[in-house]
């Protein structure tokens, strides 16, 4: 190494000290808040002289070793390592108690030599944050015993600190150095390009508004990249909304490795799945006593993750094909590959989800973060789901009916408060399977959170002493009850609280996230750079406000390349697709789809609001033409069913496709040429009117003064310029968009089209078509 590598004691020992099986058996463990109030405890207990949270360093060979002990008692002479736990301290497994001591050891071989100790004593101490019992293991050691173990780790660890210095470098140089892979920039990609290295240069967030098909995503990784030697970065992290995004990345990535003077650029690229999809025995249980891939994991990883660095390149398939060669879980050798990734591709909750892994790396080892978001405009929406929750009074009911009689009490008592939120709300006799009953509370329901806090501290401390009984629904209950008190204690302005009733003993009790912006603000400041990009980021201000990006964050629209005489845009403004006015609109939509369809045979794609809606048009349109291909998107469509839907648009072909606006084919798809030559749309996409949108708007408004645009009119035009945006794909492409509903000719939602369309009249009726 030519220059010092910094780690730290827990990260050094996770590296040396890990050993034996993958076991991930439930086993109740402290939150984070109670394990900050069991180190705090400890420390109270202690005497005046006790010096918690102790900073320490020390150096072996170019190795920095660096972390802050829990407690030392300078009279005692007696360094402590905290431990919050639940339930009996038999259980816990003996290479986590292991690790324990590597930790504990490693702060005191650097304690004894910073103070110049001859020995000390080192002590685990063990909280059990039930019953405040402490548990306290003890060893005195010798400053000599434990710089020979402080030797020993970094000796294990150093070889690959000098491994992962040397790619550092290698990685940085090649960098500087890199180019464009194609022989030039489409149109608008140099512009996004220049942008986006601003944005990394500077250290400040992006919004960038770029068209589809001028290659975003390449434009988008090229800079960024180029920015990582110069800017310091640690890590660049690729975050997609779905898997096509993903793939997108990939090979895009691909093409930047391969394109570098003729050598492999040597960046390491890991793709993130989800633990289902890796999962190669998705029937037995996450430990070495079941699972193959479990049992010897930590032994064995460390061949593994010798070989994944090597091979570099690690997208799902090739990291499944390194793990089962060496024996281990795809999955969990992903999660440690994240520690060593330059770029990691994965989905957006790994950054923005409170239990987020790269964001939680990135804290730990104080990474200088580089982040991508693609199609960014649907992270006001995913970060409301990360941050709102639910209880379910029905498995509530199941798990009390099989409980025992340590959990009756709390269970009850969790019973009787759903019933008294059920009747303060005056919904004893309403809802029903067919008709649910919907209410929105004026304050959360503290008495319920509270009762749901004992129902979960008593199940975990059940669990704690009787692990034989953590069935699934117990489980599945605790975790979320868990995820909902931890909301409870954050609940404020940007959420609200709600309760559905489908009948009797069939209740569900909602937190929503209204406004993200207070839990994902933080997460923006973590990054060195964040740049948000999607062809529909209009209004700036509504995702300034919702997403809680800071005062410094640019927006930048890329000019499109494509012209006004690529696209025909109409507007049917004689037509109202109003929930009143469904019944009279289905004619007319019907004949100017016909009409368009006769007049360019080829390819389209219809938009409507619901399925219901949909199903009504598909119906009329049959019955008028018959002879007119027609298929359509189904409700709960199977992927094998999506695939064979897209399948039906081929070079040449003919057919009307029916789906739902907002639904999986209105946006993330790619139909070039003639696969696709236009698009109807049958609504302004507006979110339903209804107790909670109002609720919403009026809390939008509020607090932004853009109550009814930020909750029904801009969410609802994104829909619409994302479907239309299927159409044209490159500067080759030509086509048609019909807009039928008059709204579409009010000011306020042309301003919400794109700039390049040229829209001009509103059509009050068929117009040239009408007599062909």
């Amino acid at each position: 190494m030519s220059t010092h590598y910094r780690v730290a004691v827990r990260a050094l020992c996770d590296f040396t000290a890990r050993e034996g099986d993958l076991d991930h058996r439930f086993t109740p463990a402290p939150s984070a808040r109670e394990g900050i109030e069991g180190h705090t405890l400890v420390a109270r207990r202690r005497g005046a002289d006790y010096i918690a949270e102790l900073p320490l360093t020390g150096t072996f060979e170019r190795l920095v070793v660096t972390g802050r002990a829990d407690g030392f008692d300078p009279v005692a002479n007696r360094l402590e390592e905290v431990k919050t736990h639940r339930g009996s301290l038999e259980r816990m497994a003996a290479n986590q108690r292991t690790l324990h001591w590597a930790q504990v050891k490693v702060y005191g071989a650097l304690l004894c030599a910073e103070r110049d100790l001859d020995q000390i004593t080192l002590t685990l101490v063990y909280l059990d944050i039930a019953s405040g019992k402490e548990t306290l293991l003890s060893h005195n050691a010798s400053a000599d015993e434990l710089q020979a173990f402080f030797a020993t780790q970094c000796h294990r660890f150093i070889a690959w600190a000098e491994q992962e210095a040397d790619h550092r470098q290698r990685r940085d140089s090649a960098l500087q150095s890199l180019r464009f892979p194609h022989g030039a920039f489409r149109p608008g990609q140099r512009e996004l390009a220049e942008n986006v290295y601003k944005a990394a240069s500077t250290g400040r967030c992006l919004l960038a508004q770029a068209p589809t098909g001028i290659g975003k995503t390449i434009a988008t990784l090229f800079p960024m990249l180029s920015a990582m030697p110069r800017q310091q970065l640690d890590r660049l992290a690729f975050l997609t909304m779905k898997t096509p995004g993903r793939r997108l990345a990939l090979d895009a990535l691909a093409t930047l490795r391969t394109g570098h003077d003729d050598a492999v650029l040597p960046i390491r690229v890991l793709e993130l799945v989800a633990r289902e999809k890796a999962c190669e025995y998705p029937d037995r249980a996450c430990h070495g006593e079941s699972c193959p891939l479990a049992a010897g994991f930590y032994d064995r990883l460390p061949a593994a993750r010798q070989a994944a660095v090597e091979q570099a390149w690690l997208d799902r398939q090739a990291l499944r094909e390194v793990a089962l060669a060496h024996d281990v879980c795809p999955y969990y050798l992903g999660q440690e590959l994240a520690r060593w990734a330059d770029v990691i591709v994965g989905d957006v909750n790994h950054w923005f989800d409170s239990h987020a892994l790269l964001h939680g790396l990135a804290q730990a080892n104080d990474w200088r973060t580089g982040v991508l978001v693609d199609e960014a405009h649907n992270l006001v929406e995913r970060a409301r789901g990360m941050y709102s929750a639910e209880l379910d009074q029905q498995r509530f009911s199941r798990v009390r009916r099989s409980s025992p009689k340590a959990l009756a009490g709390p269970l009850s008592r969790f019973a009787r408060q759903w019933q008294a939120v059920i009747k303060e709300a005056g919904m004893e006799e309403e809802g029903s399977r067919g008709k649910p009953s919907y209410r929105l509370l004026t304050a959360l329901p503290d008495k319920l959170v509270s009762a749901a806090q004992q129902v979960g501290s008593a199940i975990t401390d059940y669990l704690g002493e009787h692990p034989e009984q953590a069935s699934l629904e117990r489980q599945e209950l605790l975790f979320e009850v868990l995820g909902f008190c931890r909301l409870a204690e954050r609940f404020g302005e940007h959420s609200l609280c709600d309760i559905t009733r489908h009948g009797r003993g069939r209740a569900v009790l909602g937190l929503r996230n209204l406004v993200p912006a207070d839990f994902l603000a933080p997460r923006f400041n973590a990054a060195h750079t964040v740049v948000l990009f999607s062809a529909t980021l209009t209004p700036a201000h509504y995702y300034r406000d919702l997403l809680g990006l800071p005062e410094s964050t640019v927006w930048q629209e890329v000019v499109s390349p494509f012209t006004a005489c690529q696209l025909e845009v109409r507007i049917r403004s004689d037509i109202s697709t109003r929930f009143r006015d469904r019944d009279a609109s289905i004619e007319p939509i019907v004949a100017t789809m016909a009409q368009q369809y006769q007049h360019r045979p080829g390819h389209y794609l219809a938009f409507f609001s619901s399925f219901a809606y949909l199903e009504t048009a598909l119906a009329r349109f049959r019955e008028a033409y018959p002879d007119v291909p027609v298929f359509s998107q189904t409700r709960s469509m199977p992927e094998v069913q999506r695939e064979a839907f897209l399948a039906r648009f081929t070079p040449g072909g003919k057919g009307i496709g029916f789906a739902v606006l907002g639904g999986a084919f209105a946006e993330g798809i790619d139909l070039p040429g003639d696969r696709l030559i236009g698009a109807f749309i049958a609504t302004l996409g507006l979110p339903p009117f209804n107790d909670f949108n109002e609720a919403l708007k009026a809390r939008l408004t509020a607090r932004f003064g853009q109550g009814d645009d930020y909750t029904y009119r801009i969410p609802g035009m994104i829909k619409v310029v994302q479907a239309a945006g299927r159409v044209i794909r490159s500067p080759e492409d030509e086509g048609v968009v019909v807009l039928m509903d008059d709204r579409f000719a009010q000011t306020s939602v042309r301003a919400l089209l794109p700039s390049w369309w040229s829209l001009g009249s509103p059509t009050p009726s068929l117009g040239p078509l009408a007599s062909q």
